[in-house]
């Protein structure tokens, strides 16, 4: 009896044993498959910002060592991105000016008091109700600058985006809705 015991407990632990070096290998090979990816991607990021003009070249082109492997195909596939498109990282973020600006009508902190604000005043800006048995609310809001902001609702079923307009005066926050539609 106490072999017995003894060899499924030596069993046991074999299969443990195996189970767990399994459980590493296949964790090392999606390391390595997504290390590879992250390469890939930073090879590509690096090619893009080489071909763009000097004057929209962001700071990483000029901490990031240039790739020198140039190959026919990568002379032909130059996909310069337009300069809009250096906006699109700024949304939702304050500027410097309009953090100043905001901290003088009496806002501490001013993306954290706007968005915390419309999280308790939502009731008053939505205009859409829930459906099947969903209750609307703003899941994600984006401070514009300092009078406007983009907000993100939805029931679960349902959702749209809304434009806001905001105004701060000794620290209290009036929200007015602009526009907004729903999906």
């Amino acid at each position: 009896m106490k072999n017995t015991l003894f060899l499924i407990l030596i069993a046991f632990l074999l299969f443990l044993a195996i189970f767990f070096y399994w459980k590493q290998s296949q964790a090392e090979s999606e390391l390595t498959m997504a290390n590879d990816k992250i390469t890939s991607l930073e090879q590509q990021v690096r090619r893009f910002t080489r071909n763009l003009p000097p004057d929209t070249v962001g700071p990483m082109q000029s901490t990031q060592p240039e790739l020198k492997d140039s190959t026919a195909e990568e002379e032909e596939e130059r996909i310069i991105p337009p300069a809009s498109t250096q906006f699109e990282d700024e949304l939702g973020s304050l500027s410097e000016a309009d953090i100043a600006r905001l901290k003088r009508q009496g806002l501490k902190n001013p993306e954290a008091d706007l968005m915390n604000d419309l999280m308790r005043k939502q009731k008053t800006v939505l205009n859409a109700t829930g459906s099947v048995g969903g209750t609307m609310a703003i899941r994600d809001v984006r401070i514009l600058n300092d009078h406007y902001a983009l907000a993100y609702f939805e029931d679960g079923h349902n959702g749209g985006h809304m434009v806001l307009r905001y105004t701060v005066k000794n620290g209290a926050i009036t929200w007015t809705r602009l526009d907004s539609y729903t999906m």
